[in-house]
C-alpha cells in the first residue's frame, strides 16, 4: 500500500482541532515533503522522523514521501507532529496496518534514536480529541499522567517507536499499550502551606480578606512596609474552597501549555496562586508570544488568585490590560492572522505602599518623598482600574500593642465560614449562569428580583449621585454588600451592611 493516515491535534491556545495526517508513497527523485501550514518546529519533523524510522530498521532516503496535514488552511504548531507523520508514513510503506491506526490519535516529538518524547499542550490536545468523539489516544509516557486526567478516552503511553511498531503488529484486534501504574497514581504537589493564624493583628485587613474569599471579590492593600500586605495576599488561598476536578483540569490545560510536568499535577487541590515580579512585561501578564501565542499569568491564575506586590512598579500597559479580563473573565491576544482566547476567571489582589519610599504613614516624619513623587506613585493605578476592585483597605503598620494580643483565627475557621457563605449563594443564583455575587450583573441586582429598597441603598444612591462612586461602583458594592450579609448569614443586606461595603471600598489611594 502506498497510502497511509492517522490522526493528530492542532492547538491555537487552549481550543484544538482534530486534523488528518496523510502519507503517500509515490516514484520518482528522493523527497520528504510536508504540506498543510507546519510551524518551524513542525516543519523540521521529516529529518526526525528519518532519522527515528531509520533507527527501527527501515530507510526512508531512498523513498519519495509527500505528507499532508489536513485541513491544509489551519496552522500547525509543534513537534508533536512527529510521531503522527512516522506512523502514517509506516502505514504508507506497509509496516504498521494502516487500517488500524487510521482513527487512532497520535501525539509526540520523535528523537533521533526513536526515543518518544513529551511535548507541550497534551492535555488540552487529548479534551479536543475527547470532544471530537476520538475513543484512542497515543502519548509519550512522560505525558501519560496528564492525558489519563480526560475521561473518556483510551490512553496509550509509547517510549519508544519500535515498541508502538511493534504493538500494532502484534496486536489482535486494537491498540492494547495501556498507561503504566506509575502514570495513573495521583500526584501530591508539595506546597508551603500558609496559615492566617501567622498574621499579627489587622483585624480589617482580615475581614477584607474574608469578604473577598467568600464572594470572589478584587482586593486592594494599601500600607507600609511590613505591615503585612503580602502575608495576606498569601494566604487568600488558604481560605478558598478546593477547586473541583473539572476546574483542576481547567487549571492545568493552561499549565500544560507551558509544560505542566508530573510533579506539579494536584487533581481537586489548592487554588493556583500567581505572583509575577513587577519586572514582567504585558505579554508576560496578558499572554502573547512572538511565534506561538502562550498564556500569561492572569490565565496561570485562573480559578485562583493573582497577586501584583508593589503594584504601581508595574508597567502602565500591563495593568491597563488587566481591565477587560477582570470584567469578561477571559483574555482575547489578537494577531494579525488569528486571535487565541484564554480562560481568566481569576481574583486580583495587589499591594502598594503609600509612597515610593514607604515611610509616607502616620506623622510621615521619616518620609523623603516630594508631593508630586507621591502622586505620580498612586497615580501609576489609574481610576478605572482601581474602579473595578471592590475592595480597597488601608493596611496600618503593626503596634506594640498587637504583638501580644492573641493570635488571629485560622485559615481552617475562616474556610468554614466561607465554604458557607458560598454553599448561600450557590443555592441562591441557582439555575443562573453564576455562581459567585461578584460574578452576577449589576442590572440584575438593580432591576431583578433581588433589588433592594431605597431605605437600603440610600447611603450608597447619594454617593452616586455626589459622584463618589460610577455606576460601576455602585454595582460592586451592591454585590459586596450581599456578600457581608451571606457571612453575617442575612437572607438579604441591610443598610449597615452596605455601609460596610462602601466604607471599605473608599480607603484605596484616591481617598488617600
Amino acid at each position: 500500500m502506498s497510502f497511509g493516515r492517522t490522526r493528530s491535534v492542532t492547538l491555537e491556545g487552549l481550543d484544538g482541532a482534530v486534523v488528518d495526517v496523510e502519507a503517500h508513497l509515490s516514484g520518482g527523485l528522493p523527497a520528504f515533503m510536508l504540506g498543510g501550514l507546519p510551524d518551524t518546529a513542525c516543519a523540521q519533523s521529516p529529518n526526525r522522523v528519518k532519522a527515528a524510522t531509520a533507527s527501527i530498521g527501515r530507510s526512508l532516503a531512498q523513498d519519495r514521501i509527500t505528507v499532508n496535514l489536513s485541513p491544509a488552511s489551519i496552522p500547525k504548531n509543534g513537534s508533536g507532529f512527529d510521531l503522527p507523520i512516522a506512523v502514517a508514513v509506516l502505514a504508507a510503506v506497509d509496516l504498521v496496518p494502516a487500517a488500524r491506526v487510521a482513527d487512532t490519535v497520535h501525539l509526540g516529538e520523535l528523537g533521533l534514536n526513536g526515543e518518544v518524547r513529551r511535548v507541550r499542550g497534551i492535555l488540552p490536545a487529548v479534551l479536543c480529541a475527547a470532544r471530537a468523539g476520538c475513543t484512542d489516544v497515543v502519548v509519550p509516557e512522560d505525558n501519560a499522567a496528564e492525558a489519563s486526567l480526560v475521561p473518556g478516552i483510551r490512553v496509550h503511553a509509547v517510549r519508544h517507536l519500535n515498541d508502538l511498531v511493534a504493538a500494532y503488529r502484534l496486536g489482535p484486534d486494537r491498540l492494547d499499550l495501556g498507561v503504566p501504574e506509575s502514570a495513573t497514581r495521583p500526584v501530591a504537589a508539595s506546597r508551603p502551606v500558609h496559615d492566617l493564624a501567622d498574621v499579627v493583628g489587622q483585624p480589617e485587613a482580615r475581614t477584607a480578606l474574608e469578604l473577598a474569599a467568600a464572594g470572589g471579590h478584587h482586593l486592594f492593600l494599601l500600607g507600609p512596609p511590613g505591615s503585612g500586605k503580602t502575608m495576606l495576599a498569601e494566604r487568600l488561598v488558604s481560605v478558598l474552597p478546593r477547586l473541583t476536578r473539572e476546574q483542576s483540569i481547567d487549571v492545568l490545560a493552561v499549565r500544560s501549555l507551558l509544560g505542566v510536568t508530573a510533579a506539579e499535577l494536584d487533581v481537586e487541590g489548592v487554588p493556583p496562586f500567581v505572583a509575577p515580579h513587577h519586572s514582567a512585561t504585558q505579554a508576560a501578564i496578558i499572554g502573547g508570544g512572538s511565534s506561538a501565542v502562550r498564556p500569561g499569568a492572569i490565565s496561570q491564575a485562573h480559578h485562583g488568585v493573582l497577586f501584583l506586590d508593589e503594584a504601581p512598579e508595574f508597567r502602565t500597559g500591563a495593568l491597563q490590560a488587566l481591565r477587560q479580563p477582570l470584567e469578561s473573565g477571559e483574555v482575547v491576544v489578537a494577531r494579525a492572522r488569528t486571535a487565541v482566547r484564554f480562560p481568566a476567571r481569576f481574583q486580583l489582589v495587589m499591594a502598594a505602599n503609600p509612597c515610593p519610599c514607604g515611610l509616607g504613614f502616620g506623622k510621615g516624619i521619616g518620609c523623603s518623598c516630594t508631593p508630586l513623587a507621591k502622586r505620580n506613585y498612586v497615580g501609576r493605578l489609574s481610576g478605572p482600574l482601581l474602579d473595578r476592585v471592590d475592595l480597597q483597605v488601608h493596611v496600618p503598620a503593626v503596634s506594640l500593642s498587637s504583638l501580644g494580643s492573641e493570635p488571629g483565627e485560622s485559615s481552617a475557621s475562616v474556610a468554614a465560614r466561607v465554604a458557607e457563605a458560598r454553599a448561600v449563594q450557590a443555592e441562591r443564583w441557582s439555575g443562573c449562569p453564576w455562581q459567585l455575587n461578584s460574578h452576577v450583573p449589576g442590572a440584575f441586582l438593580r432591576r431583578g428580583t433581588r433589588r433592594l429598597g431605597r431605605s437600603v441603598t440610600a447611603d450608597i444612591d447619594r454617593a452616586l449621585d455626589r459622584g463618589q462612586l460610577t455606576l460601576r461602583g455602585y454595582d460592586r458594592v451592591l454585590r459586596l454588600g450581599w456578600t457581608v450579609a451571606d457571612l453575617a448569614g442575612r437572607v438579604g443586606p441591610t443598610r449597615d451592611d452596605l455601609g460596610t461595603a462602601l466604607t471599605l471600598r473608599n480607603q484605596g489611594p484616591v481617598a488617600a
